[in-house]
């Protein structure tokens, strides 16, 4: 069987939440736990034979489904998501910030807007995606110190653009929907 894609799951409300394994969305499915669904796909898993009737078992999920329960707070949309160079490098489209070189996540480093040795944090709104020439050049220098102005302003994605930061096989109808949910300055709805 071809590798199934994670299923998006929501509140009530139709707040993204996260990504399930398609074996928790079954559960959740067995269990009467969506309220309802969303998505365009439609996956069936088979199951065992009963051995009285001779009938195989199945069961039915969406790609996108609403889980009954407590609603996800509206707040948490813009909650920090957790920085990586995998998500930083998908949020900045993995383009350089200094040169605006678009290359692969191996030729990519993380470059501190404000060095680390002049103060500056591990933060979203502190760091940018740099090929590793640029970066060099940079060195412990400020965008300004180095005569190297940024191309594009950092910013922290929200949960909806962190969700599509963390997962590489996104189906179209879950992009879509997410991409209803992403902010204003998110580059991802910029094209």
């Amino acid at each position: 069987m071809p590798a199934s894609p994670l299923i998006l799951t929501l509140d009530m409300n139709g707040t993204p939440h996260r990504w399930v394994s398609w074996q928790m969305a079954c559960v959740y499915q067995a269990k009467e736990l969506v309220a309802w669904e969303a998505g365009d796909r439609n996956f069936t898993f088979q199951g065992g034979t009963n051995r009285v009737t001779g009938e195989r078992s199945h069961i039915a999920t969406n790609s996108i489904i609403a889980i009954k329960g407590k609603s996800v707070l509206a707040k948490t949309m813009n909650q920090t998501p957790p920085l990586s160079n995998r998500e930083l490098f998908s949020r900045d489209r993995h383009i350089c910030a200094y040169c605006g070189d678009h290359m692969l996540g191996a030729r990519l480093t993380r470059d501190h807007v404000l060095p680390v040795s002049q103060g500056g944090r591990d933060r979203w709104m502190n760091v940018v995606t740099a090929c590793r020439p640029c970066n060099q050049r940079k060195s412990g220098r400020t965008p300004e110190e180095a005569n190297m102005p940024l191309l594009y302003a950092p910013y922290v994605p929200n949960k909806a653009e962190y969700l599509i930061l963390s997962n590489r096989n996104i189906l179209t109808d879950q992009m879509d929907f997410l991409a209803r949910h992403l902010s204003a300055q998110s580059r991802w709805k910029q094209g």
